[in-house]
């Protein structure tokens, strides 16, 4: 289970708010490309790297992630910052032609915002981080490598990356599904489905799930 509370620090809509922290966290395990952002010399700076969801040896709730040594981004993190980290799973166009009555269309979606304290990684944890997001990935491949049985020399690309954790403080997840149009689901999500884009249909499922 998650440790962490939801906390208004973006407008969501009630309706469209999930608390569910089991299903927040299936999202986040499977849409765990993301965009960190922190505070550089007063403006936001933003990168987008794989996030992924762990727990620290306290049992914190943690995401852990590394940056390229060439990013400038990591050279202004200060233990302890607050950082933002955002996930954006499925959308979809919803024409309000598929409304039984007259209204404007909109846009449905999934998303989920994190706030969080960074932590640089020492060199173990950063290397144990990366055999967990490795692993995790190479299990979709028809020949899975492991960084177990890579060269040292290739391994030494290690020195070029800084690895990071961000303790999780504040959760935020909107699923906007069409609440409220109840009355219009059945043809939202048959139209939804017709559409054949991969954005649309995640839509649809999502709208039969809920």
């Amino acid at each position: 289970m998650f440790t962490i509370v939801i906390l208004e620090t973006v407008y969501i809509p009630q309706q469209y708010k999930n608390e569910n922290l089991e299903e927040v966290k299936d999202f986040l395990d499977n849409n765990s490309f993301g965009i960190l952002i922190s505070n550089n010399t007063g403006k936001p700076w933003a990168t987008h790297i794989p996030l992924e969801l762990d727990k620290d040896d306290d049992g914190n709730d943690i995401l852990y992630g590394h940056l390229a040594k060439a990013n400038p981004q990591w050279k202004h993190f200060t233990e302890n910052d607050e950082v933002l980290c955002i996930f954006n799973g499925p959308h979809s166009y919803v024409s309000s032609s598929w409304y039984a009555e007259e209204e404007v269309p909109t846009w449905n979606y999934i998303a989920v915002h994190i706030y969080g304290r960074l932590k640089i990684q020492e060199e173990k944890a950063l290397m144990a981080s990366l055999h967990k997001l490795v692993d995790k990935y190479e299990k979709q491949s028809e020949h899975p490598i492991s960084l177990n049985n890579l060269s040292k020399n290739t391994l030494k690309q290690v020195k070029g990356i800084v690895g990071f954790e961000v303790e999780i403080k504040k959760i935020q997840a909107a699923y906007k599904l069409s609440q409220g149009r109840q009355q219009d689901h059945r043809k939202i999500i048959e139209e939804l489905d017709k559409n054949g884009s991969p954005g649309s249909k995640e839509i649809a499922k999502a709208m039969k799930k809920n």
